[in-house]
């Protein structure tokens, strides 16, 4: 799956909107000329949040746009759905239902399934606010940090003193 443009756009116009709109509301342009983004391509994009209730706007000499809701409301799954056609890695995941006629068979559609899944899982977890901070660490919904526990056997046994070392050895020492 590749993320377009308008997916990109809609993340990088809502981090603009987090940013520069908590006082004031911002106009397409100040977006567009900040983020180096054409106004008219914007709009498009601006029009696709508006319609997920993701930014409100607001008509006048002091109009613009904000974010409708708290940047850690957002989960950048739900910004990318909102912007993009289909966020599918495969094209046979598009549908809620597989129309492929191979999908009873086809012996790679498992893997595809699993990775979408994980795609989802980790994208829902992210926020707005996690894109703002730099924050892309998600913790494990059971609380069990397996990446943290074997980097601490690893650590532990780098330390130990009982590894065996042969001497007579060209090279590291086996074990």
């Amino acid at each position: 799956m590749k993320i377009s443009t308008k997916g990109r756009y809609a993340l990088r116009v809502l981090v603009d909107l987090a940013e520069n709109g908590k006082k004031k509301n911002v106009s397409i342009r100040e977006i567009a000329e900040r983020q180096r983004i054409s106004d008219k391509y914007l709009e498009g994009i601006v029009a696709r949040l508006s319609a997920a209730g993701y930014v409100k706007s607001v008509r006048g000499k002091y109009g613009g746009y904000r974010l409708s809701k708290e940047p850690k409301e957002y989960t950048v799954y739900d910004i990318l759905r909102a912007a993009e056609d289909s966020i599918a890695l495969v094209a046979c995941l598009e549908d809620e239902v597989n129309q492929c006629p191979r999908s009873k068979t086809c012996m790679t559609l498992p893997l595809w399934e699993h990775m979408q899944a994980q795609f989802k899982e980790y994208m829902e977890k992210l926020t707005l606010q996690d894109v703002l901070d730099k924050k892309f660490d998600v913790p494990a919904d059971d609380g069990d940090d397996v990446t943290e526990e074997v980097l601490a056997d690893v650590a532990s046994s780098e330390t130990s003193d009982d590894t065996p070392v042969k001497s007579d050895t060209v090279g590291p020492a086996s074990v």
